[in-house]
């Protein structure tokens, strides 16, 4: 997940049965496949908080799936480390029990079998319930006993790993961590005839591998750390990777899923949902609106629950189970959503993305289910095209682009689909807009009525809305009357919040009073800077030496506006004040823009900030760092002289105070007129 607020499910978890019995961790010997590395020798300076004398990563293949071996054996040096000895097994048990080959305490030419004094405790410990998420994953506990600093630390296992749904097919990866404690590391993926993968590696990894008929192996003495290179996309970002997968294709992935949707998806004669579809349609005559209407009431009357018992991590619920039931994942409710909109003639297919906004270069991977995490639906209307994700909250409708940016998808079809972009375009409404109102009407020292509104869009708006839906406005405005009242707000009178779902928008509107920081020039004069009217200047694109200086630079997706409106004091002449100049800059991808106007006894000011380019090159960077000197960083001043030069009418322009418009509109004057999109 991207933020606290949950906005999806697991779609790739173990799947599991009922809690084992213990003897489900059983011991072994090692198996055959694996090539241990020799012992490194340690050290006499050896530091940190343990010494690796060699740790061995095996993936074995054959027609089940995967075997997965892990063996090391390791001095401990420091105190801190003795909590290696709390050892833990987490598995799947319906690919198999895990085999413990060894647990040895070495000390002094003495070999102690931690296996005869102590044994494993099988948990199910469900550790993402507050995520309202079930996966029924088995850990088996051992603490070995009697560990001192000194000691060496053996251990290996090997773990089964298989899916149902995937069958023998399999696609995974080998990696080394960027920062390893100093030792001897050895990887090695093998398979018997006939199971051989697709392999890719990075760079890295292929100076290194030795490849036979059989397998790679992969060997490393103390490897270097490995950081990432700064602001690269995350693309570039891809070391010491070794990927394999048995699909040819992503079409292959697409053809196996899609079967599972479409059969999740039928409803007997008799169905309820049936009826469900009938009441939509009846209630509205437009597919668009009845495609909005079948999405709210999966988001509304089904909650979420992700459950991956018997084989559920993978393969849907049944449209009629999860109905019935009134709760399911993103699988279940997308099978849902078909199912109804099915039902209303409205075409859709189910298609897998990525939650965690780990997705750029997926185009670049071996095809693998295990890059997707979520699933939704795409319903096609006419020309259009429209996401609807049946995991969030009934306040987020159906949309041209998916709540959350994704950079590719994966659409199951019968046919097979490959995946498909998503273009990344600039932020056509602010993420964020402040509308800050000081009524100063009263004078330079009279306290001022303020009224700040703040709409926000997004991840940010919809973790406004579980965390004020939930409270009471009294608690609401208790809270915040608590957190505002000091420097700037002398009281809070008023507060209000709604979500607003044509908008998308979690709107929030705070009156109350305070003091304006009126500064006195001498003679008269006063100026105040106006809240939201400065920028801090962009921080220079540079890279360490030794790192790609050549890549492109990332940059955060992005839309702010700050619109601040101050009704002047009634004794101060309109044609007396004056303002900082306004400005409309691009610098690194990113537009700055601030402008000023007067008229009808107030100052109008609108300041934003929007991201145009996701990804700049290089020279651009190199180019825009010379450009930083120059950068207008005032405050948003506003300034009165009642001894000044009568100013111009021709000074004032078209900007509007924040009582002049809706702002909640898709197409605010938060931009510079040639750049508003």
């Amino acid at each position: 997940m991207r933020n606290s607020v949950f906005v999806g499910c697991v779609l790739l978890a173990a799947a599991q049965p009922a809690l084992a019995q213990k003897d489900q961790v059983k011991r072994g010997p090692e198996p055959d496949w694996v090539r241990q590395s020799e012992l490194a020798a340690v050290p006499e300076d050896a530091a940190g908080a343990v010494f690796v004398r060699r740790q061995d990563v095996w993936v074995h293949l054959d027609t089940k799936g995967q075997q997965q071996y892990l063996g090391y054996r390791i001095r401990l040096l420091h105190s801190n480390a003795l909590q290696l000895g709390n050892l833990a097994i987490s598995w799947n048990p319906q690919a198999g029990a895990p085999v413990v080959h060894t647990i040895k305490v070495h000390r002094d030419g003495e070999v102690i079998d931690a296996l005869k004094s102590g044994t494993f405790e099988i948990l199910r410990r469900e550790d993402q319930l507050e995520a309202a998420s079930l996966d029924g994953v088995l850990t088996a506990v051992l603490r070995v006993a009697d560990l001192r600093v000194g000691d060496e630390l053996e251990f290996a296992t090997t773990i089964p790993v298989a899916d149902p749904t995937l069958g023998s097919a399999t696609s995974d990866l080998l990696t080394l961590a960027p920062s390893l404690p100093s030792g001897r590391y050895r990887m090695g993926l093998s398979w018997i005839d006939g199971q051989e993968p697709r392999i890719s590696m990075t760079e890295d990894f292929k100076a290194v591998a030795r490849i036979s008929e059989s397998g790679v192996e992969l060997d490393f003495d103390d490897p270097p750390v490995m950081t990432e290179i700064k602001d690269a996309p995350w693309r570039y970002q891809w070391q010491r990777v070794l990927e394999f997968s048995d699909y040819p294709a992503w079409s292959a992935i697409s053809q196996l899923f899609a079967p599972l949707y479409a059969a999740a998806a039928k409803l007997p004669a008799g169905s309820p949902i049936r009826q469900e579809a009938a009441r939509i349609a009846s209630a509205h005559a437009s597919p668009g609106d009845r495609a909005q209407a079948a999405l709210r009431l999966v988001q509304k009357d089904v909650r979420y629950i992700y459950v991956g018992l018997d084989g559920g991590n993978l393969t849907p619920a049944t449209a009629e189970e999860t109905w019935k039931r009134r709760y399911g994942d993103c699988k279940g409710k997308t099978a849902l959503l078909l199912a109804l909109l099915n039902e209303l003639g409205i075409q859709a297919e189910p298609v897998l993305a990525n939650n965690t906004g780990l997705d750029d270069g997926i185009d670049q991977r071996l095809p693998s289910p295990g890059l997707f995490d979520h699933v939704l639906v795409r319903a096609t209307i006419g020309d259009e095209q429209l996401y609807l994700d049946g995991t969030l909250p009934d306040v987020i409708a159906a949309d041209t682009q998916p709540f959350l940016p994704y950079r590719w998808v994966l659409p199951l079809t019968t046919a097979g689909a490959s995946i498909e972009p998503l273009a990344w375009k600039p932020a056509n409404r602010p993420q964020e807009i402040s509308l800050y109102e000081i009524d100063a009407t009263e004078g330079f020292d009279a306290p001022a009525q303020i009224h700040n509104t703040i709409i926000t869009r997004g991840l940010d708006g919809l973790k406004q809305h579980f965390q004020y839906s939930a409270i009471a406005p009294a608690q609401l405005q208790a809270a915040l009357s608590q957190q505002l009242v000091g420097e700037t707000w002398q009281s809070i009178d008023k507060v209000a919040w709604r979500y607003d779902r044509k908008a998308q928008a979690s709107i929030l509107t705070i009156s109350g009073k305070g003091m304006v920081d009126w500064r006195n020039d001498g003679d008269g004069a006063r100026s105040t800077p106006l809240p939201g009217g400065g920028f801090n200047p962009p921080d220079r694109r540079i890279r360490p030496a030794g790192q790609d200086q050549s890549l492109p630079y990332a940059n955060s997706p992005g839309y702010t506006c700050h619109v601040t409106t101050v009704r002047l004091p009634k004794t101060a002449s309109e044609k007396h004040w004056s303002f900082k100049s306004g400005f409309d800059t691009r610098i690194f991808g990113r537009n700055y823009y601030r402008v000023f106007g007067i008229g009808d006894g107030a100052i109008r000011m609108i300041r934003s900030s929007r991201t145009e380019r996701i990804e700049i090159d290089a020279e651009t960077a190199r180019t825009d760092n010379d450009r930083i000197a120059k950068f207008d960083n005032s405050m948003g001043y506003v300034f009165y002289d009642p001894a000044g030069v009568d100013m111009p009418p021709s000074r004032a322009k078209p900007v509007p105070a924040t009582y002049d418009i809706d702002w909640t509109a898709d197409n605010v004057p938060c931009l510079s007129a040639d750049t508003a999109p």
